[in-house]
């Protein structure tokens, strides 16, 4: 069994935050927008940004147009003139940065234009583009925030799997790790090999008939997981004659050629194409869902795996076989065997691993569950508080 080893920075980014770092740093970076917004009246904000936009996408749509000595140029000059007039008339005139548009039309107000004349009403412009910079940077801060809280809801379910993790530990600390557990496996190996023995047997003398009805009754039973057979090989067996031979007869007979095999079926190319195809299937039906794994499960989920499966048992196994699995029940009842007590070590022994065991000597493991409870409570508080984020205006 490998090491399990609690890596509590295991989620943190590539610049050192965690999660939570990252979205309380995301709500801060929106909140300071938002504050550097308000300073300035958001209503004006987003007049004067807009208005910087209209501007500078006129100046990147004319730039190449209406620079130059011929005569579409000068059309198209024409039209960016007229257009950006019309852009700063129509401005209020407490507009946040409205000397920088008059100031941009100043510099295009020529009978012919060069890039230079562009870079001039651009950065005549600047004064106002720290409107739609405002805008941009809570635009960037919400997206930080979506994107800070897609980590931190990833983490939180991380964290739930971690606790759940710590919590069956804790559980495992309270077993008797000298409990006689081999007075619980004597058993359970002795009903395992029985019934593999029996199941082996079944095979060897029940129909594919048979064996796939037994199977197929199986989906009615959540604690006996046979795989059900594919439909083609599943009505093979059940209308062709040759479902009257065993599955050994069969798997064999699909290595034969086709003469040979005519004389065993009505059709060798039909059992080679549902048969040959089907082996390692055929070959996985074994005693598996009828056995009782190790270490067993809680006693009332035994109960119930021993409650479904035993109709099965009686069906390939004789009435020993049967009995040994009431046996089995019978220990999970027995005031006197103390079956709770057993499987509880039993689970211990198989699942903790050296270094879990020190860690819960020590008592790291109880403190590790204390600190993501903590994170994952936090980490809730945050997920709320940054579960509605205003929409821009």
């Amino acid at each position: 069994m490998s090491e399990r080893v609690h890596h509590p920075d295991a989620d943190a980014s590539d610049d050192g935050q965690t999660p939570l770092e990252a979205l309380e740093a995301a709500r801060k970076r929106f909140a300071q927008a938002e504050s550097a917004i308000d300073d300035h009246g958001r209503e004006a904000v987003t007049n004067a940004a807009s208005a910087y936009r209209d501007a500078t996408d006129l100046l990147e749509a004319y730039i190449d147009r209406a620079t130059g000595t011929g005569r579409e140029n000068f059309k198209a000059y024409i039209e960016l003139e007229g257009k950006f007039d019309t852009l700063v008339t129509s401005l209020s005139d407490d507009l946040k940065g409205r000397t920088a548009f008059e100031d941009a039309l100043e510099a295009i107000d020529k009978r012919r234009l060069s890039e230079s004349d562009f870079e001039r009403a651009h950065e005549a412009l600047e004064p106002a583009a720290q409107y739609a910079e405002l805008l941009e940077e809570r635009e960037t801060a919400r997206e930080a925030i979506a994107n800070a809280r897609t980590a931190a809801a990833k983490r939180r379910r991380q964290l739930a799997d971690d606790i759940d993790e710590h919590e069956r530990l804790l559980e495992l600390a309270t077993a008797d790790l000298e409990a006689p557990v081999e007075d619980l496996r004597e058993p359970i190996e002795a009903y395992n090999d029985a019934i593999e023995s029996a199941f082996e047997a079944f095979r060897l003398e029940a129909s594919a008939r048979e064996v796939f009805a037994l199977v197929d009754r199986s989906r009615w039973y959540p604690f006996v997981p046979y795989e059900l057979p594919p439909a083609d090989l599943a009505t093979y067996i059940q209308e062709d004659p040759a479902g009257e031979y065993t599955i050994p007869e069969l798997l064999e007979y699909a290595d034969y050629s086709r003469s040979k095999l005519s004389h065993y079926v009505e059709s060798a190319d039909e059992l080679k194409r549902k048969v040959a195809t089907q082996q390692t299937y055929l070959d996985g039906i074994d005693a598996e869902p009828l056995t009782i794994s190790w270490p067993p499960a809680e006693a009332g989920v035994l109960q119930r795996k021993i409650r479904e499966i035993r109709p099965f048992v009686a069906r390939v196994a004789d009435e020993d076989v049967v009995a040994q699995l009431r046996s089995l029940r019978r220990l999970t009842t027995d005031p006197e065997f103390d079956y709770d007590r057993l499987q509880t070590a039993a689970q211990a022994v198989d699942q903790l691993t050296p270094d879990e065991r020190e860690r819960l000597a020590d008592g790291r493991i109880a403190d590790e569950l204390e600190a993501l409870r903590r994170e994952r409570d936090a980490l809730e508080d945050a997920l709320e508080d940054a579960l509605e984020v205003e929409d821009p205006v």
